[in-house]
């Protein structure tokens, strides 16, 4: 119960942004089948039963996700409950959040049974009724539903905003499974056409209900970047902003298609597949969104304008000398324990991973750190100028450059925490009771990963095959996964500063992935462009970890 209390901040984050993709897939299928393909079925060329039978597995794929998901979160809040107020499991299950969780379970269960069969009227009258308890359970678990005052605008809103999100990025699947199963040019415009509809619609729902709900959690420019909710706020907008260039450059094409059917629809498809990974790192940023309080409710101790400009503004050099480890607090501690009980058989542990206890931080600490990512910095820069090296004929030899994603790796395993092996007291497994740890160890993992694939694909060439996309979706796992990423530090202030440096880390890197991605998965001019962008996102972020300040 104490290991489930430890990380239960990050594995809440995890499950939420699990569930609004399985949500957002779900619904959209039911709207894609609704209102694209039910309709236009008898206009198409073919009959496209195998289309027909794959989007009805995915959609029943996602609602039984979905469904799981949601009794896997109402578990993990109910053990919560259980675990620090010693209430009754019956208790913590039959609370508000308890039972919105299982009407939406069930209704996700519902439309994973109905899903089964052909669609008639009486199907998808239940089919709708369903999702629309389920997207009005859900709005119970926001914080529109905690709100004092009048909550009903912010509720539809919220019902707006996810509704919207669910018809665009939620259908792009099935979207993109019409357009591989499509041969006819005359199908391909249709079902262009109407998605291209539906995503305008969708993309006015997202805004109108953004700025509502905006307007009314963030409250002023100063909540924008002195509070959390402010910051990640922004962020959602800028990967909201990518979604919109790359789905106006598809809307362009889709009326190129309509003039002209001969026009190639390879571009239309490539852009889908990336606009499906960036609005799963979207939902991911809600998840991480709801997990914070809204800057209105947090008039006080906010970051003022002159103490961002402050910690921003360039220091030269970087710091590329370590401390000693023996000054750092950590091992002054447990060096002070360790002859307090020298006469015991064991000392104890200066550090216990997944007690929650804030070890005080003294300028070695804050040196040690600032160190980590200055040579982090460092590998970065030199991998996005040797991949833009290499783009010349005599820069072959740059070719090699992932090995330095192994060196770095390496040195983040040893240096990122210095509380735990192969530094501190706290063994290796015993140290991923905590969650700030664990998501250390998973990016050094992450790093070293796509190193190895991407040296494998530098030198075979085109031959490299499907192994090619790891760097790519590793690339843009690692930015998404860095939105969900927190650390503990007692002083609110310090803790916004370094979230604020690593927001945009993220999105470079989701940037950099997804530039990758369309680099090896198109051609011509657009393949040009992706292979400089992504080289230029890596060094940008180099340039951000050079620039890392805690104090």
């Amino acid at each position: 119960m104490y290991l489930l209390l430890d990380i239960f901040g990050y594995l809440s984050v995890v499950l939420r942004g699990l569930i609004l993709i399985a949500q957002s897939f779900t619904l959209g299928g039911l709207a894609f089948q609704l209102l694209l393909w039910g309709p236009l079925q008898p206009q198409l060329s073919v009959f496209g039963l195998s289309i027909e039978e794959r989007c009805r597995a995915f959609l029943r794929f996602s609602a039984v996700a979905w469904a799981l998901l949601t009794v896997a979160s109402l578990a993990l809040n109910a053990a919560a409950l259980v675990g620090t107020l010693q209430v009754p499991w019956s208790e913590a299950v039959t609370a508000d959040f308890g039972r919105a969780d299982l009407v939406i379970a069930a209704c996700a269960a519902g439309i994973a049974v109905l899903t089964k069969g052909p669609a008639h009227r009486v199907r998808s009258a239940a089919l709708l009724a369903l999702s629309v308890l389920a997207l009005a359970m859900q709005t119970r678990l926001t914080h529109a539903a905690s709100r004092p005052d009048v909550r009903w605008p912010l509720l539809l809103s919220d019902a707006g905003h996810m509704a919207g999100a669910a018809a665009w990025i939620g259908g792009l699947p099935y979207f993109l499974i019409a357009l591989n199963g499509c041969k006819d040019a005359g199908d391909w415009r249709l079902i262009a056409r109407r998605y291209s509809l539906m995503s305008m619609a969708a993309v006015a729902a997202i805004v109108s209900g953004g700025l509502v709900m905006a307007a009314n959690y963030i409250g002023s420019v100063a909540a924008v970047y002195g509070t959390a909710y402010g910051v990640m706020t922004l962020a959602k907008v800028g990967l909201l902003l990518m979604l919109l260039m790359l789905g106006a450059s598809n809307y362009f094409l889709v009326e190129r298609l309509r003039r002209d059917p001969t026009t190639p629809i390879f571009r239309l498809k490539r852009f889908a597949e990336v606009e499906i990974g960036i609005g799963i790192t979207v939902l991911l940023a809600a998840a991480s969104l709801t997990s914070l309080p809204p800057g209105a409710d947090l008039p006080h101790d906010r970051l003022d304008w002159q103490e961002i400009v402050e910690r921003a503004a360039p220091q030269w050099p970087p710091r590329l000398t370590s401390p000693d480890y023996d000054r750092l607090t950590v091992a002054q501690l447990q060096a002070k324990i360790t002859l307090a009980d020298a006469g015991r058989a064991s000392a104890q542990s200066a550090y216990v991973p997944g007690e929650g206890t804030i070890l005080p931080r003294n300028a070695e600490d804050i040196a040690w750190s600032e160190y980590n990512h200055h040579w982090a910095g460092v590998f970065v820069v030199l991998i996005g100028l040797l991949a833009l090296v290499e783009h010349f004929r005599w820069g072959r030899w740059a070719r090699h450059w992932p090995l330095l994603f192994l060196a770095m790796a390496a040195f983040l395993f040893f240096r990122a925490d210095e509380q735990a092996w192969p530094l501190g007291p706290a063994g290796f497994f015993e140290s991923l009771r905590d969650p700030e740890v664990a998501q250390h160890r998973i990016f050094v993992l992450l790093i070293a990963v796509f190193g190895l694939f991407e040296w494998r694909v530098r030198l075979r060439g085109t031959k490299a095959g499907p192994s090619a996309l790891v760097f790519p979706l590793t690339t843009a796992l690692g930015g998404a996964l860095l939105l969900t990423h927190s650390h503990a530090i007692a002083n609110i202030k310090d803790q916004l500063l370094i979230e604020m440096s690593h927001t945009p880390l993220a999105l470079c890197g989701v940037a950099a992935g997804w530039a990758r991605w369309l680099e090896l998965r198109l051609d011509g001019r657009v393949r040009r462009a992706a292979a400089w962008i992504w080289p230029v996102a890596f060094i940008l972020v180099g340039l951000i970890l050079l620039d890392y300040r805690e104090a």
